[in-house]
C-alpha cells in the first residue's frame, strides 16, 4: 500500500483467472500512488459476486476518490456494479472489457484499454459497449498487447500472439491508469 495514496482502485479479476495473477499490475499501480484492492471471487468468476466492492470504500475513509475496474468478464461485472453506485466512484477502468449496461448518463471518467493482438475480446460487442459509455471516455490500444497480458497467468486459448512482453503490457497499463487517476484531468489525453 502506498504511504499516501492519492486514490483507490477496486479491481475485479478476469473470468476463471486466479486473482493473484493481477498482483504485478496492482503493484505497479500502487507504485503510482493508488491504493489497490484486488478482489477474490468465488469460483474465480466475478459474475458470482458482482457486489464484491460493497463497503470497501468505507474501510478506507482517508481515500476521497475511488475507481473501480477489472479485466475481461471482471471488467464487465465492475461496469455492471458501478451502474447502480456511480455516485460513489469517480471512474471506471476497463481492461479488454466492455460495459453491458447503459452508463452514458453518469459522470464517471472511463478508461478502456485493450491490446492490438487480443484474440479473445469480442470486438463487435466491444464496439457496442463503447456506445454505452459516457461521452469523452478514453480509449487506449496497447500496441503488441494481448488479452492475457493484463494479468500474469500465461497464454490464453484463442488469444493473439503478443509482440511485447507481459511486463511491458503491465507497465503501460499502470501508466495509463495513473495518467487518468493521479494526473490532473488536463494532462490526460487518452
Amino acid at each position: 500500500m502506498p504511504e499516501h495514496p492519492e486514490a483507490g482502485l477496486i479491481f475485479y479479476p478476469g473470468g476463471k483467472v486466479q486473482y493473484e495473477s493481477y498482483t504485478p499490475l496492482m503493484e505497479r499501480c500502487a507504485e503510482q500512488g493508488l491504493l489497490c484492492v484486488l478482489l477474490h471471487m468465488p469460483g474465480n468468476l466475478a459474475v458470482l459476486d458482482m457486489d464484491a466492492a460493497e463497503g470497501i470504500p468505507e474501510e478506507f475513509p482517508e481515500i476521497a476518490q475511488w475507481y473501480i475496474g477489472g479485466h475481461s468478464l471482471g471488467g464487465a461485472m465492475a461496469a455492471a456494479y458501478v451502474k447502480d453506485h456511480a455516485d460513489a466512484y469517480r471512474g471506471l477502468i476497463l481492461l479488454a472489457a466492455y460495459a453491458i449496461d447503459e452508463l452514458t448518463d453518469s459522470d464517471l471518467e472511463v478508461l478502456s484499454l485493450y491490446g492490438s493482438e487480443d484474440g479473445v475480446l469480442n470486438l463487435e460487442k466491444y464496439a457496442e459497449g463503447k456506445a454505452r459509455l459516457p461521452e469523452g471516455f478514453a480509449e487506449v490500444q496497447i500496441e503488441g498487447g494481448c488479452h492475457a497480458y493484463f494479468g500474469s497467468y500465461g497464454m490464453q486459448k484463442g488469444d493473439g500472439v503478443p509482440t511485447i512482453s507481459n511486463e511491458d503490457q503491465i507497465a503501460q497499463t499502470a501508466e495509463a491508469i495513473a495518467a487518468m487517476v493521479i494526473s490532473p484531468k488536463t494532462e490526460f489525453a487518452g
